[in-house]
């Protein structure tokens, strides 16, 4: 009898055990999509789940998955660094809202070169990335980089092998500098690539420059530094030569206009001003307004929020550009606005 009783006393508290489990795991949150902010994404999870206890699971898989799994409804938000339509996300009944700003920066390498000495331009790239310009010393690159030893070596183009955000603001920003490359290849999260070797992900396309001699690949500028990769000047649409940096991310943000795009659909790529980054990106969290599970849908809305209060240190940190204080309420005022329950009560 008292081994019967053992037994149902376990059997109790283990019962007692996976329900306290389960309640603890109810609010963990799953997102999927961008590349380009995984790495604020990740070191926001990580400060947030030790603040609140609550997690997020976020799969770093482009932000063409992303799309895909938001409209499928296989995760609480998607993410992507190209924003959608407004005909696009009325027909999926979603929206968008920005949650981060970052550069995309070209990488190389090459012997000899160190981060920061090479000098390219948006027609320059856009020549390699059609296969017109296949050598290092080609007359154009010289051009730019009087002084520079450049080797007689063949150039090997790494471009993104997936759907992808950073694809979209690269070729975006090739496209306006380029009617060769507009025309042949386009902007787009996905397009048909006329030379060159596929990388999935920033972490793909980075491990490829890395592991190929005479390389050139693009890469959001947190992946360049972590991997202490040679990235090049860029000149900007004002003809200033400049290197990377937050401040110049800052500086083609600052003449964003939230208000007057819907759908908060702006793109910061090729941005006038002397100080502007030329491959300045927004990355763009995904949801549907009619939440099936309005608590998940509550939590995704806490983790943005509590990001936008508490998470701009981190992103300076990682080189990333925090949203105004006038953005953050335009996004709460939108949350309010379009996030409901099934019976159409507003969650924020």
């Amino acid at each position: 009898m008292r081994l019967k009783q053992l037994i149902s006393s376990l059997m109790v508290g283990a019962a007692a055990v996976m329900a306290f489990s389960s309640a603890a795991h109810a609010a963990d949150m799953t997102g999927a999509g961008a590349t380009f902010p995984y790495p604020i994404y990740a070191k926001w999870a990580e400060s947030y789940k030790a603040a609140t206890g609550n997690g997020l699971n976020y799969q770093s898989v482009g932000s063409g998955a992303g799309i895909k799994q938001i409209k499928a409804k296989t995760v609480d938000f998607g993410a992507s660094d190209m924003p959608l339509s407004v005909a696009d996300l009325d027909a999926d009944g979603l929206m968008q809202f920005p949650a981060i700003m970052g550069g995309v920066v070209t990488v190389v390498n090459l012997e000899g070169i160190t981060p920061g000495q090479m000098k390219l331009t948006g027609p320059v790239v856009a020549d390699i990335y059609l296969g017109k310009i296949t050598k290092w010393n080609d007359p154009a690159i010289v051009a730019l980089n009087p002084g520079v030893k450049l080797p007689a070596e063949e150039i090997t183009v790494v471009h993104r092998a997936d759907g992808s955000g950073t694809s979209f603001l690269f070729t975006d920003f090739l496209s306006k500098t380029s009617a060769e490359f507009k025309t042949k290849i386009g902007a787009s999260t996905a397009v048909k690539w006329i030379v060159g070797v596929g990388g999935k992900g920033n972490e793909g396309v980075a491990a490829n420059v890395q592991r190929i001699k005479g390389s050139i690949g693009y890469v959001e500028w947190a992946y360049a530094k972590k991997n202490k990769m040679s990235h090049t000047q860029l000149k900007n649409k004002d003809g200033n030569f400049l290197q990377p940096d937050d401040e110049f991310f800052k500086a083609a943000a600052a003449s964003a206009e939230w208000t007057k795009t819907p759908g908060f659909g702006v793109v910061l790529t090729d941005q006038a001003g002397k100080n502007s980054w030329p491959i300045t990106g927004v990355s763009f969290i995904l949801m549907h307004k009619s939440q099936a599970d309005a608590a998940k849908g509550k939590e995704v809305i806490k983790f943005f929020d509590w990001a936008f209060k508490n998470g701009g240190a981190a992103a300076t940190e990682l080189d990333y550009v925090p949203l105004p204080a006038s953005v953050v309420k335009l996004v709460q005022e939108s949350w309010k606005a379009n996030l409901k329950d099934a019976s159409g009560k507003a969650i924020y």
